[in-house]
């Protein structure tokens, strides 16, 4: 055999072992451990939701699925760390609306290039926000809170997840569509966050319902309207803010799953596929449903589009509010 037909034949099962790499990993995945990042500390909406997820993927895997909170900075420490991963599908990343689409125009410097740094795998629920008051305030309702707060400007606060959070902007589109003036008390996670609520410490909270379903049911909080277009099943009786405080208004959350990029696309599409499956069967679109959130299965390519469309409604917001971070 000739020098010539050596180096293409070598060559030939190189591409060829390369071409069969993807495949045959993606059939084998997962063969131990996988790590779920959840950039916030436990508690809040996405550790919730991420802890039902990982649940229910590791019953289906036969693998655990290991959930590490790394909060801090907004998400940005979790998602930096995911960042930073080997792209081999046993690094997840737990993102929301904030570390996807939001901090990109909130911060002028990431440790990471947002729109490069992840792959997109699936997303798990949509999170309409509740809310909240402590159950001392004495309104019932959205209009008799507008007025208590139009009544007291500067003398309520309410309580976020962190600056530039869905949350966040939440309230401040409230506080701007009804001329309020309401304290912003921010914290490194929703958990600390409805804690001070609990206490009494702030008056007010916008916070997802899957976070909050448990102290709402429970009476230890009041939910005055949901931000989403439709009421949650789980809360019948919770009207909209659009349904006549604020008619148009309409401002939810979502988590979904990511990994690093450069994860092969064989990996990220059976994790996805998993997720669906997963997503489908009645029981978990009911425990999702009990506790406030919307589930929803999508392809990686629905997911970054979803990401893209609301970057771009959040930088104008952003832009439009003047919100910036200290």
């Amino acid at each position: 055999m000739t020098s010539t037909r050596r180096t293409a034949l070598t060559l030939a099962i190189a591409l060829g072992t390369t071409a069969l790499a993807g495949p045959v990993l993606a059939q084998s995945f997962p063969n131990r451990p996988v790590t779920l990042v959840v950039p916030f500390p436990p508690g809040g909406g996405s550790d919730t939701g991420g802890r039902v997820i990982a649940e229910q993927l590791a019953r289906r895997w036969g693998q655990p699925v290991v959930v590490e909170n790394k909060g801090g900075a907004a998400g940005q420490i979790g998602a930096d760390f995911v960042a930073k991963s080997k792209g081999d599908g046993y690094t997840l990343l737990l993102g929301n609306i904030g570390t996807q689409a939001i901090n990109p125009s909130l911060y002028a410097k990431l440790p990471y290039d947002a729109d490069k740094a992840f792959a997109p795998v699936s997303l798990i629920a949509e999170l309409p926000l509740a809310m909240m008051v402590n159950p001392a305030v004495p309104a019932k309702t959205p209009a008799e809170f507008i007025a208590l707060a139009k009544a007291q400007p500067g003398k309520l606060s309410y309580s976020s997840s962190g600056a530039g959070g869905a949350p966040h902007l939440a309230a401040e589109m409230f506080k701007d569509q009804t001329g309020s003036f309401i304290l912003h008390v921010p914290y490194r996670g929703g958990g600390p966050a409805i804690a001070d609520l609990l206490a009494g410490h702030v008056q007010l909270s916008f916070m997802t319902a899957l976070e909050a379903s448990g102290h709402i049911k429970a009476g230890k909080l009041r939910a005055l309207a949901m931000t989403g277009d439709k009421r949650l099943p789980a809360f019948p009786d919770v009207p909209t803010l659009g349904e006549g405080a604020l008619p148009g208004f309409n401002a939810i959350s979502w988590i979904g799953l990511l990994a690093p990029a450069g994860t092969p696309p064989e990996v990220v599409d059976k994790i996805s596929a998993d997720v669906r499956a997963v997503l489908a069967d009645e029981a978990v679109k009911a425990r999702f449903a009990g506790l406030g959130g919307v589930p929803r299965a999508t392809s990686p390519a629905e997911f970054g589009k979803l990401i893209a469309t609301d970057k771009a409604r959040y930088a104008q917001i952003i832009k439009n509010r003047k919100i910036t971070v200290e």
